[in-house]
């Protein structure tokens, strides 16, 4: 098992992508912690991904809330005392319209879940990481995240914004032990993928459970020596 005896913790863990990578997670023997806005869903996929063997703990709260977040990572240090892998994963689309169109509250809304929720969630967290040593914070981004395309809005902005913190903060934390990057998951069968391409065929796209492995390698002591990269998820499938 690549993850025994690591403490994880995914947010946005109760549907798609962030749910299949705490399954994974939770596979190769890792602790995971799961948390949304949503306490109904949540549960339902804590429970099944206990009911396939995996040991997770479902702790409600709103990444955008900065006093939630705090609340989880002293509900986490409570039950664990450590943190080792963080995946930021929670994630809002936004609608898809020209700039000058775009409602202001919806950017201040998707703002508040894509960039400052990994900000909350990681300035928390820290402590749980540094005390054991070392840890792997794994920031879920977008192709629109490095290259801007229209009508892609805030969404856009947010994932740029993410890029950008990843590559501070690996410099930061790099004498800590603490690595620190990015993923493109590419297009995957989710129902954000669905909403933003809704003429798309999601047969021809490659489920969350089977975009994991980068998440997992990343996660395992396998990337020790990489921090502050930009990884496409596409380009670990055959692993």
């Amino acid at each position: 098992m690549k993850l025994k005896e690591k403490v994880a913790l995914v947010t946005g863990g109760s549907r798609g992508i962030g749910k299949a990578v705490a399954a994974a997670y939770a596979r190769e023997g890792a602790e995971v912690v799961v948390t949304a806005r949503d306490p109904g869903s949540l549960e339902a996929a804590a429970k099944e991904i206990r009911n396939s063997g995996g040991r997770v703990v479902a702790l409600q709260a709103d990444v955008a809330d900065r006093h939630q977040v705090k609340d989880l990572a002293k509900e986490i240090n409570r039950r664990f005392g450590r943190l080792h892998v963080l995946l930021n994963n929670a994630s809002l689309l936004g609608p898809r319209v020209p700039i000058l169109e775009y409602p202001e509250e919806e950017w201040e809304a998707v703002m508040a879940v894509n960039l400052n929720g990994p900000f909350f969630v990681i300035k928390a967290c820290l402590p749980l990481m540094t005390a054991g040593g070392e840890g792997s914070i794994i920031n879920v981004s977008s192709g629109v995240g490095r290259i801007g395309k229209p009508r892609w809005g805030a969404y856009a902005a947010s994932k740029f914004g993410l890029e950008g913190l990843t590559q501070i903060l690996a410099a930061e934390l790099q004498p800590l032990h603490i690595r620190v990057n990015a993923v493109n998951p590419g297009g995957t069968r989710t129902t954000m993928r669905a909403a933003a391409y809704p003429e798309e065929d999601p047969l021809t796209l490659p489920t969350p459970e089977e975009i994991t492995p980068v998440f997992v390698y990343l996660a395992s002591d396998a990337s020790r020596d990489v921090t502050g990269q930009s990884l496409e998820a596409r380009d670990f499938l055959s692993r």
